[in-house]
């Protein structure tokens, strides 16, 4: 007869980037037994780096510190201690502030493995399916069954979608000829993106954040020469880190607790970078130190609040929240001196195939319209993001059969506040779906670094085994 002890559940992670990564680890290290198979998803030879941090060139670095990069909830200072370990580390050479992005993927692939190879201490078996999840259909028994591209189907008693991001929209209107144009590129971080740019090819960036600064950096790296032309809303580039000894600044969520509207916070905000100004100090801590109420504050605007900050302050947000490394900043600033980087204030409005060219038409405030030549036009506008658009597999099939409910602003996925995903009438879907990452937009807005990615992962493993685990000794 079997035990109870001897049945074990599986649960299946679809994404084996940082999110989908970082829940399999720490399902390692839940407490008691877990008697759980845990089956990774993940198409990429080795699941861990995922898009972000497959990068292979030493120019492009994380835009957060070291110390703040472990993938454990738990031990923040673990990829830094790692970092002085590896040979990149030795002898004269200090660990990097600013690690370079493929050395980050080695870091958590090298976890990864380390717990694959054999069972964790706590009974958990982590495996590591290479392919793509087409559906996860509901089964008679309650089950899913994840269907993959090569026919296999994995019988899962829960499912996670750590989907990551997904490449940005097309950036203009009606007419998009150019989709399928040679020359236009619509996701920088696809492999060999950059492969056909010749070092004297004229070059136009539509965006200028963070994917934009890798962009270019990564075009220096390969020896690019000709001037490149970036095409920005808001004209604004990432705002670059302060120093890391910067004195920290006192939290002052209890002042916003109460706050529904943007304009009210904003107030707030304004009042304690002032105070800060008058005291000497940077602008930075003032926002940081709200970092970990984000969340609160966002759940605590109504649906047209939510809405409002999008139209209006979600660029400048971004500029000043998430910054590029000091490096970064110093690369942009040098380009722009030597004219290799003009950054154009306005918008791209038409993008018109010219032969082996590209002619895109610009908007600007205030002035007509223009037309410029490229030979290769990169979209670094930022992911698509709004689930009703997506045309993934998975998603189509969970979408339509009403298992999966985008958010009505274009965010993510509607979950509880476990991440379970909802359906139409707002009760948690059948067949324990859930979330992390990217996709939990909708509950915290700020759902993209890895500080919030991990916390996160944490708690989630720590839903799923209180539903799978037997109690603790």
């Amino acid at each position: 007869m079997t035990t109870a002890a001897a049945v074990r559940a599986t649960v299946t992670i679809v994404g084996g980037g940082f999110a989908g990564a970082a829940l399999a680890l720490h399902l390692t290290r839940q407490p008691g037994r877990l008697p759980l198979d845990v089956a990774l998803v993940e198409p990429r030879p080795a699941p861990g780096p995922g898009l972000a941090y497959s990068p292979a060139e030493p120019e492009l670095l994380l835009n957060v510190r070291a110390k703040s990069m472990s993938v454990w909830a738990d031990d923040p200072g673990h990829f830094a201690s790692w970092l002085t370990r590896q040979p990149e580390s030795s002898g004269t050479n200090a660990p990097a502030e600013f690690a370079p992005r493929g050395l980050y993927g080695r870091y958590l692939a090298e976890e990864l493995a380390a717990v694959s190879a054999q069972p964790a201490a706590n009974g958990v078996r982590v495996r590591h399916f290479r392919g793509e999840a087409l559906a996860a259909p509901l089964q008679a028994d309650g089950r899913r069954a994840i269907v993959l591209a090569d026919g296999d189907e994995l019988l899962s008693h829960a499912v996670v979608l750590a989907l990551g991001n997904f490449p940005p929209p097309p950036p203009t209107g009606s007419d998009l000829r150019y989709l399928t144009h040679p020359s236009y590129h619509p996701d920088p971080w696809a492999p060999g993106a950059l492969a056909g740019i010749g070092p004297d090819d004229k070059v136009l960036l539509i965006g200028a954040g963070l994917t934009a600064v890798d962009t270019l950096l990564a075009l220096r790296a390969r020896g690019h020469r000709a001037p490149v032309r970036v095409v920005a809303r808001h004209g604004r580039w990432p705002a670059a880190h302060g120093p890391a000894d910067a004195p920290a600044y006192p939290n002052f969520y209890p002042e916003l607790a109460a706050e529904r509207t943007v304009a009210g916070v904003l107030r707030g905000v304004r009042r304690h970078l002032a105070a800060a100004g008058a005291q000497g100090l940077d602008w930075r801590p003032v926002l940081d130190a709200l970092r970990p109420d984000l969340g609160r504050i966002w759940a605590g605007w109504p649906l047209a609040e939510q809405a409002r900050f999008l139209r209006h302050l979600a660029g400048p947000w971004a500029q000043a929240r998430h910054r590029v490394a000091p490096s970064g900043a110093a690369a942009l600033a040098t380009l722009t001196a030597d004219g290799q980087l003009v950054t154009i204030h306005g918008r791209a409005v038409a993008i018109e195939p010219a032969g082996d060219e590209l002619r895109v038409e610009l908007a600007a405030p205030g002035q007509p319209t223009q037309w410029l030549m490229a030979r290769h036009v990169m979209c670094c506008t930022g992911p698509l993001l709004d689930y009703d658009r997506l045309d993934s597999p998975l998603v189509r099939q969970l979408r339509a059969n009403g298992c999966l409910t985008p958010d009505p602003l274009g965010l993510g996925i509607l979950t509880d506040a476990d991440g379970a995903l909802l359906d139409p009438t707002g009760q948690p879907s059948a067949g324990g779906l859930f979330t992390l990452g990217a996709s939990r937009r909708p509950a915290y807005f700020e759902s993209t670094a890895v500080p919030e990615l991990r916390q996160q992962a944490a708690t989630l493993a720590g839903v799923l085994a209180r539903r799978f685990g037997q109690e603790a000794h």
